[in-house]
């Protein structure tokens, strides 16, 4: 006895022969959001699955990348050992629903990643205070947020790398290109060092000595200007104003110029009609 054949609409389709190979595996981190991504974009005719694993780990899948047709997997949530060395491998498979005659599937491995030595460190947010003596500037860091929770709480940098995080400043004076450095190892950095009355820019961004140098340095903060006391008229006013104003004063200058001329040459006139009215004394 065979088998019955099962309808067309209910048999899983089948494909025979090999898959397209993943390229350029790539692990895309910032604040431990970490994101696999790859190529190219399958067709329809096959698709996408992820296994990850620890050195001397098992293999582990999300269930958002299996037989995926997407080129990206976010194992953010799935990475919970910060200091282990973890390895991808993309598989390339039949489409969800389908089958095929390979026993093992093409794939591709990432490099090794490590979530505390190679994420990348966002920009820092800060505000900017001056005392009221204009002696010292004082700069409030926020550690930027992770995409790792405990507890129901959101983590941020400083919960993670704890004393090993600091601070790096770059300032200088406003319209400057001379720059000065400072470390602080807190989130409230106080410099005392400045030109009073001067307005000087600042940018911030996290340092962490003990990563690989091309990992020790965040991104660089949005910048921020102290007030100028004793600002020019160019930072008070736009070019353009300045230019109109001087225009008018010119032109007011020019006024009174021709003004006076015209009634000296009119008085002139007048005194010169008036002697030449005037009649011959008798001798």
């Amino acid at each position: 006895l065979t088998a019955p054949l099962l309808p067309y609409f209910t048999r899983p389709l089948s494909f025979a022969g090999s898959y397209p190979r993943a390229q350029n595996v790539t692990w895309k981190s910032t604040n431990f959001k970490t994101i696999l991504t790859w190529e190219p974009e399958p067709s329809a005719d096959y698709s996408y699955t992820v296994e990850f694993y620890a050195v001397n780990g098992d293999r582990q899948r999300n269930p958002h990348c299996i037989r995926s047709p997407v080129t990206v997997c976010d194992l953010s949530s799935y990475l919970t050992d910060l200091n282990a060395y973890y390895t991808a491998d993309v598989l390339s498979e039949p489409p969800l629903g389908a089958t095929s005659d390979l026993i093992e599937f093409p794939h591709t491995s990432s490099p090794r990643f490590n979530p505390y030595k190679d994420t990348d460190i966002g920009r820092p947010d800060f505000k900017l205070e001056v005392s009221e003596d204009k002696k010292k500037t004082t700069l409030y860091v926020t550690d930027p947020l992770t995409a790792l929770f405990k507890d129901g709480r959101q983590l941020n940098i400083r919960d993670v790398f704890s004393d090993q995080l600091q601070y790096k400043v770059t300032y200088g004076k406003n319209k400057s290109s001379g720059k000065k450095v400072y470390t602080s190892k807190t989130n409230v950095i106080e410099l005392s060092d400045l030109d009073r009355g001067q307005s000087y820019c600042f940018n911030v961004q996290a340092y962490i000595p003990s990563r690989s140098m091309d990992k020790q340095l965040g991104e660089m903060s949005q910048t921020q200007c102290s007030n100028d006391d004793n600002p020019s008229i160019f930072e008070v006013y736009s070019v353009g104003v300045v230019a109109a104003a001087i225009f008018l004063v010119l032109l007011l200058i020019g006024l009174v110029i021709a003004v006076t001329v015209v009634c000296c040459k009119r008085r002139k006139k007048a005194l010169k009609s008036g002697k030449e009215g005037m009649p011959l004394r008798d001798v």
